[in-house]
């Protein structure tokens, strides 16, 4: 399947790549480095792109935020959703937390080995670093609890977890039962991101709303609403890239008043002087 993928991704690169800078890949982390090397080796230099993967997450939210437990399980939740494919490419391997929890409850139903695959210290080091932004696609916010589930119900991805996920009955629900509105979700969550894999460049590769009711005409302002919120809480910049919005933003402006200034003065002169 890797071969598969980096044959067909050299040969998208090949024809199409003097025109497309920007490549997304494959959400496995040693088939997208399989593919990040290729580009890296053979086709970067002559055409200057970028290869990214695209990765889905929610935040995860502590129900209570005095209790380490559900602090703890809130982490657990982004971890196994988002740090299980991008923490191998910004930190050479699974999050330690998903090795512990999949470990341990992989010895109670009596397997030899995790269920979890370990890397090879020569694969950590082939993926770690192989991306030049990171994708993101998200919709919505959980609150979560901590809670303990048995590892005789089986091999499963929630009961490894131990928490569960709950929602704010407060909270919009546009259209699709999953799906609620929770805009300062989005903002935790690229704050997670920064802090946790370096601050890296992000592309926001999917965000939106399903449709609420079917309208004869236009009637969408849930999805205005909804869209509104998230790109709010998009652009409000950390303070570590608060000098970048001022060098980009002020200045120009700042710049921009200056020549409007001149102008009016040297419209006044020439008045008084005729």
């Amino acid at each position: 399947m890797i071969s598969y993928f980096n044959d067909y991704a050299n040969l998208c690169f090949e024809k199409f790549g003097d025109r497309v800078k920007y490549w997304i890949t494959f959400n496995n982390p040693w088939t997208h480095a399989k593919v990040w090397h290729s580009y890296n080796k053979t086709w970067r230099s002559k055409q200057q792109g970028m290869v990214g993967i695209s990765l889905t997450s929610a935040w995860g939210e502590p129900v209570d935020l005095t209790s380490q437990k559900d602090i703890e399980a809130a982490e657990r939740y982004v971890q196994f959703y988002l740090g299980w494919f991008a923490n191998p490419i910004y930190s050479g391997d699974y999050p330690e937390v998903m090795k512990n929890y999949v470990g341990k409850k992989s010895v109670q139903q009596g397997l030899g080995t995790s269920r979890l695959p370990t890397f090879s210290v020569q694969e950590k080091s082939y993926i770690k670093g192989t991306s030049d932004f990171l994708g993101l696609s998200h919709f919505t916010t959980r609150y979560i609890i901590q809670k303990n589930y048995s590892a005789l119900r089986g091999p499963s991805y929630h009961n490894d977890r131990d928490l569960v996920e709950l929602v704010d009955p407060k909270w919009p629900n546009p259209g699709s039962k999953w799906l609620y509105s929770v805009p300062w979700g989005f903002r935790r969550l690229l704050n997670f991101i920064k802090t946790q894999y370096g601050n890296p460049l992000i592309y926001v590769t999917e965000n939106g709303v399903s449709e609420k009711l079917q309208c004869i005409q236009l009637c969408d302002e849930w999805r205005i609403e909804y869209l509104k919120g998230y790109i709010n809480e998009m652009l409000k910049d950390p303070l570590t890239t608060h000098m970048e919005m001022v060098t980009e933003i002020v200045v120009p402006t700042v710049f921009t008043l200056c020549i409007l200034i001149s102008a009016i003065l040297l419209m006044f002169l020439l008045r008084k002087h005729n």
